[in-house]
């Protein structure tokens, strides 16, 4: 299994990066996050994964271990392959993908082009007590507060209050989450609106 490449950037497009090590050009397939992150270096690493089928071999590459981590996460999922994996990671952060997951946000997932409405469900279904029990992709500890929130009756009111108001179903939760706990639905949902209009998540 190769872990990571280093080497020379020769070549890359929207979906795949070339890094030639020790003489060899290694064809990553990846997102157009990674792609941007190296775009304009001469040199980089990636983390990589590699899926061995009986008709063919892919090498993926990731800028970051969370994105690689995500990707493993969402190609776990029945009926979400590589390609729509990549899709994904191409127009969301593996934070903001975790935080949808987390916050049941079925609406930001099937904006991705090519992601139904269907295969959003299904990701959030299989993955959310993965993301939930594992911590995965959350580093700053606001999934889990999310996962706690939607959980709290008050707090689960509260976020489908402010999802009338035309915020989306994650901001609404992250904002949600920054209540304390033990509150009325009303003064949870006059707390996140004054988080959602200062802007601080």
């Amino acid at each position: 299994m190769i872990y990571s490449l280093t080497g020379n950037i020769i070549f890359t497009q929207p979906d795949l990066c070339v890094i030639e090590c020790g003489g060899v050009g290694y064809a990553c397939k990846t997102t157009m996050n990674t792609v941007s992150k190296v775009s304009g270096l001469s040199s980089c690493t990636l983390y990589t994964y590699m899926a061995v089928r009986e008709d063919a071999i892919d090498l993926f590459g990731f800028y970051t271990k969370d994105e690689l981590e995500c990707f493993k996460l969402l190609t776990s999922v029945s009926g979400v392959g590589a390609k729509f994996a990549l899709a994904i990671l191409s127009s969301m952060t593996p934070a903001s993908v975790a935080l949808a997951i987390a916050s049941d946000d079925i609406k930001a997932l099937s904006k991705v082009k090519g992601i139904g409405s269907k295969i959003a469900q299904r990701i959030v279904m299989e993955l959310k007590d993965k993301v939930a029990e594992g911590a995965v992709l959350d580093s700053s500890g606001e999934v889990g507060a999310i996962t706690a929130a939607v959980s709290d009756n008050n707090k689960a009111e509260a976020i489908a209050a402010l999802v009338v108001l035309g915020y989306s179903q994650s901001e609404a939760a992250q904002a949600v989450a920054k209540c304390p706990g033990e509150l009325e639905t009303d003064e949870i949902i006059k707390r996140a609106l004054r988080t959602l209009a200062s802007g601080r998540f």
